[in-house]
């Protein structure tokens, strides 16, 4: 080959490369990065809000989370709680703080009071924090950015309606004794 051909080959390959490598770059982020989610935003933000002030974050019927909550006492006087999803998955902790479809974890709540997080669809529940009488237990799904999943402007959750029938809690706020169960499903 001679040197006149060599030079504008040379440049033909060096912009191929160029161009092969950007149209690599923009497919790879338009992707997204990490299990598998989309780098479009999940969902529309409403300016609805939980008790604590999280925003809703609204995704149509066909697509949204759905959970279900049953609980059952168990022999030493708590609850044993399980939860059953559809189009969800839980999160490990760590998990980047972003919303992605069809992911996130569950805040439970007893009587409208944040009991914990959950990232996995079983929990024991303390005695302690279903005293004597009937008890709503709730199951609501949040996306990792702690927006609440919603569907029609209101929150995706399960709640369970819980009869403890133990004694009245001892002076130091520990109940005593006997338990019914309760569940709901999605």
């Amino acid at each position: 080959m001679s040197s006149w051909t060599r030079g504008p080959l040379t440049a033909l390959a060096v912009c191929l490369l160029l161009l092969a490598g950007a149209v690599g770059c923009g497919s790879g982020a338009a992707r997204g990065h990490g299990e598998g989610g989309s780098a479009a935003p999940a969902g529309k933000l409403l300016d609805h809000t939980d008790e604590a002030g999280r925003r809703y974050r609204e995704v149509g019927r066909e697509s949204a989370p759905e959970v279900g909550v049953e609980v059952q006492p168990d022999a030493g006087g708590g609850w044993d709680l399980r939860l059953t999803v559809r189009r969800f998955h839980f999160s490990p902790a760590g998990t980047a703080a972003r919303a992605v479809a069809g992911r996130g974890l569950a805040h439970l709540l007893v009587d409208g009071r944040l009991v914990c997080r959950l990232r996995t669809p079983e929990y024991h529940l303390a005695a302690r924090l279903v005293p004597r009488g009937t008890h709503h237990v709730t199951a609501r799904l949040y996306a990792d950015d702690e927006t609440v999943w919603a569907v029609n402007g209101k929150p995706v959750q399960s709640t369970a309606d819980v009869t403890s029938s133990g004694p009245e809690p001892d002076a130091n706020g520990s109940p005593a004794g006997g338990a019914s169960g309760a569940s709901s499903g999605p």
